[in-house]
């Protein structure tokens, strides 16, 4: 059987299967979340916004004789990721995770734990500083009960509300970023604290080198816990898998 993949994607790692399986005239679709408004362009068709739970995610997969399902979406995305477990399971279709290992600390670096969003916006209840927030669009109103601090905000898209600070500043940016390029933003916003979602691969991972020789703490939030699932590191091992799985690659 020829196989007909869906990809979770949202994520540099999706896009870069996508044009692999592409090369390779590996059918399947990208689907994205719907959140950003200017997505990057996938070299597979795409569709965009969500299933409706892993119900609706398991009806999608028989309706459009989905064969296999790569989870590609980023490792916050916990919600995702669960629901395509439980779809998968239930239409019996093979998934895989393509995801990234996660950051950490070497020497040098002073980094503080916390198991959760939440638990970084306790952990600001400090007097004000200086803050670079690399928390993601959707999380930025739950740090409202600290507006204390000065929050640089680096963002996809602008912001689809009025931001709950009252001191500071967007940059409308798309990574992957360099380390010359957040140590001169750092020092020009004089930032003392960087807090960050530990999404690991390399294209948002500058500012964490740029932290450590500017010798600035990093309140790092750990990943959700997510449900055991086969796993990938590379598009080169998801397409391994698939020539694994009993379909028919044509190569």
């Amino acid at each position: 059987m020829a196989p007909n993949l869906l990809i979770l994607g949202g994520t540099t790692g999706a896009t870069a299967l996508a044009r692999a399986l592409s090369e390779a005239d590996i059918a399947g679709t990208v689907s994205l979340a719907g959140r950003v408004a200017r997505p990057v362009r996938q070299a597979l068709p795409l569709r965009s916004g969500g299933f409706g739970g892993a119900e609706g995610l398991r009806q999608y997969l028989h309706d459009h004789a989905v064969t296999h399902v790569v989870d590609a979406t980023h490792p916050f995305a916990a919600q995702m990721s669960r629901n395509a477990v439980a779809a998968c399971t239930a239409a019996k279709v093979p998934l895989i995770a393509l995801t990234r290992p996660p950051w950490s600390p070497g020497d040098g670096d002073r980094w503080e734990h916390v198991p959760d969003i939440a638990a970084a916006v306790a952990a600001l209840q400090v007097p004000a500083r200086r803050v670079m927030l690399a928390v993601g669009r959707m999380h930025l109103a739950e740090f409202a009960p600290n507006p204390q601090h000065f929050y640089l905000l680096r963002l996809v898209d602008p912001p689809d509300a009025e931001l709950p600070f009252p001191d500071c500043e967007v940059i409308l940016d798309r990574g992957p970023f360099t380390v010359e390029g957040d140590l001169a933003l750092m020092r020009e916003h004089r930032i003392d604290l960087v807090v960050s979602k530990n999404s690991g691969g390399t294209g948002a991972s500058a500012k964490l080198t740029a932290a450590r020789q500017l010798g600035l703490p990093v309140l790092m939030i750990d990943r959700p816990p997510l449900p055991l699932r086969r796993e990938a590191y590379s598009p080169e091992e998801v397409i391994a898998w698939l020539a694994h799985s009993g379909t028919d690659l044509g190569v």
